[in-house]
């Protein structure tokens, strides 16, 4: 739990394994720590973290894992649920998981004695990102490379399908606009869908390919960002359907797109996971060069602390964590 200064993260963690993916819990979970998740290879870790930036008390970060969930697979993605609540009687930790089987995983536990899992299937190909429901936490939405978008009840019942041109990359609800999904496609197609009458309302079009990753803006709904080929790009949706913005930025081509929690011009992008130091990069929109540039071994997942200008990203047997001012 040190500074460590030659990767340039402002915190580590250990970790058993190398780490695919990294999650903080959007939510309010009833608690003055953060929750976070990670995957490895056949694991899932759920832990809690707090930062100096947080509680002076605290020297740079205090953590502890509450519990380690067996996978058996490959953990590709991670979503937290809403219905997280640790001040409830007994706790609840809600998440899914994709995994390298095409399949998605529910997962309910008390961190004591209940631990249960659901198994959803229908996808048959990779699924790249999954979400759910941002209110109520009773749907799972996902996307794959099987050109689909599915809505699934917890249950494991499909509620939605909407076919795809391409892969399907990113999938995004608002909480502001529940009745609306997100979906970005590889080829460089974002579409609004509306969940009621299951029909696009809305689409835009990346001038790059392939699209990798998009994220709407949780703090302006006009507001979408993607990464595409080697480029970052951002959309105000009022104005066009072309971005408004676009700027190169990794050298090795662009994986991932995360805006803020707290500013709608504070985003971060990575590099290609996989080479030997992939680059990680905060950007702010009034600065026309990266705010502040990282380089992390085999960097994999990007997410944004709830309430700080903190990001975490996955490493080698590692956890890092970036701050930055605003």
């Amino acid at each position: 739990m040190k500074q460590d200064a030659t990767r340039n993260a402002a915190y580590t963690v250990d970790c058993e394994d190398y780490v695919h993916v990294v999650e903080f819990n959007p939510f309010e979970s009833g608690d003055s720590g953060n929750l976070i998740a990670y995957g490895g290879s056949n694991y899932v870790v759920i832990g809690m973290c707090t930062f100096q930036e947080e509680e002076a008390d605290i020297e740079g970060i205090q953590y502890k894992t509450l519990r380690t969930f067996h996978h058996g697979v490959r953990v590709d993605g991670i979503a937290w649920s809403p219905e997280t609540k640790l001040d409830s009687l007994p706790p609840v930790v809600r998440f899914c998981t994709s995994a390298a089987d095409m399949k998605i995983r529910l997962f309910t536990s008390d961190l004591q004695d209940k631990n249960e899992y659901k198994v959803l299937e229908g996808h048959s190909d990779f699924i790249n990102d999954l979400v759910f429901h941002p209110k109520e936490g009773n749907e799972i939405a996902s996307v794959s490379d099987d050109h689909t978008c599915r809505i699934w009840s917890l249950e494991g019942k499909q509620t939605a399908h909407f076919l795809l041109h391409s892969p399907g990359m990113s999938v995004c609800w608002h909480p502001e606009e529940t009745f609306k999904l997100m979906v970005a496609e590889k080829n460089g197609t974002i579409r609004f869908y509306d969940l009621m009458a299951q029909q696009a309302i809305l689409s835009l079009q990346s001038e790059q390919t392939p699209l990798m990753s998009a994220h709407w803006c949780l703090k302006n709904t006009f507001k979408v960002g993607a990464v595409a080929g080697n480029d970052w790009m951002i959309w105000d949706i009022t104005r066009s359907s072309y971005p408004q913005e676009t700027r190169p930025v990794h050298m090795d081509r662009a994986h991932l797109f995360r805006w803020s929690a707290i500013s709608e011009n504070l985003f971060a992008t990575t590099g290609y996971p996989g080479k030997m130091a992939s680059q990680f990069q905060i950007h702010h929109l009034g600065h026309s060069q990266p705010i502040l540039t990282g380089s992390v071994a085999v960097g994999s997942g990007l997410s944004w602390h709830r309430t700080l200008p903190l990001c975490a990203v996955g490493g080698d047997h590692k956890l890092l964590f970036w701050v930055t001012e605003i």
